[in-house]
């Protein structure tokens, strides 16, 4: 082992190894930067950023599903693959299988917005508002931008006679995602009726 030492020292010394330019000179940069990989939170900044600006409808379509995208991947398989059972279960309308493993998703990782979400989603569509309106909040605190959760927010405002809050819900989803149709609908419409009612 010391021979093998005494060996690497010399050769060091020697200068058989030379190091590259930059190397040498701390101030000189690599002549290659490896790519700058962005956290998902710089991913979703620039993307609602890009949401905001985007004036054709299509296109902020298309962004705001790479938003969801997103929002969906929780960096545990198991909770994703919970997500997945649990969609299989709305699509089939079983909604009690469904809170069942959203109740784990949120138990288990609580700081995932789109658990929250979901489980919102549920309780909306078995009409549990109180409950819905819970997860939304929830939803919200952890990813004030979820343009999906103040959606169901608006909704369940205006399910529940709630008009100027159902606009005021709409109009803060156009203040993050402007080129939502329904939004602009909704916002156009709820407008109208409260001008009649005289508000």
């Amino acid at each position: 082992m010391r021979i093998l030492f005494a060996f690497f020292t010399a050769f060091l010394v020697s200068g058989a190894v030379s190091l590259p330019a930059w190397a040498e000179y701390p101030t000189a940069a690599p002549p290659t930067a490896p790519p700058v990989v962005k956290t998902k939170q710089a991913r979703l900044d620039q993307l609602f950023t890009d949401l905001k600006r985007e004036r054709n409808e299509k296109a902020a379509e298309r962004i705001a599903g790479r938003i969801g995208s997103e929002w969906s991947q929780s960096g545990s398989a198991s909770i994703d693959l919970m997500m997945q059972w649990s969609q299989k279960a709305i699509e089939n309308q079983k909604f009690d299988v469904a809170l069942d493993f959203l109740d784990q998703v949120v138990t288990l990782q609580p700081t995932y917005a789109e658990g929250w979400n979901r489980r919102a989603t549920v309780h909306f569509m078995m009409k549990n508002y109180g409950k819905s309106m819970a997860d939304i909040d929830r939803t919200l605190q952890l990813e004030p931008r979820h343009f999906g959760a103040l959606s169901g927010l608006a909704q369940i405002m205006a399910e529940t006679g709630h008009k100027q809050s159902a606009l005021e819900a709409w109009q803060r989803v156009l203040g993050i995602y402007p080129m939502m149709r329904s939004a602009q609908d909704q916002v156009a419409a709820l407008s109208e009726e409260l001008a009649g009612e005289g508000i």
